[in-house]
């Protein structure tokens, strides 16, 4: 395996391990009623390769299930992430069509 994915594979192994993390963290703090963390932070997470943290997150702890951005909207965003890996996956091996 290529160095370089091996990297993008702990990169998105730690990326969502934290956003799953921080799920578990945010949920930890609504039932005790405490300063939560903002849902823009956790969509900044979610776009930056931790949709799938933010994803499992949602449907281990019923976190955020009930908000219909969260719902529909970390799908997209992990959809948004896919074709994001597969296009820079493309580039470094040298076949993706936009560089000619």
């Amino acid at each position: 395996m290529d160095k370089i994915v091996l990297g993008i594979l702990i990169f998105l192994v730690l990326a969502n391990f934290l956003s799953f993390s921080v799920m578990l963290y945010d949920k930890n703090l609504a039932r005790t009623s405490q300063r939560r963390i903002s849902e823009g932070a956790l969509f900044f997470l979610a776009i930056f390769f931790g949709g799938l943290g933010i994803y499992l997150g949602m449907f281990t702890f019923h976190h955020k299930t009930r908000k219909w951005y969260f719902y529909f909207g970390i799908p997209l965003i992990l959809f948004q992430n896919f074709c994001c890996l597969v296009l820079f996956y493309q580039i470094i091996k040298g076949t993706c069509f936009l560089t000619g």
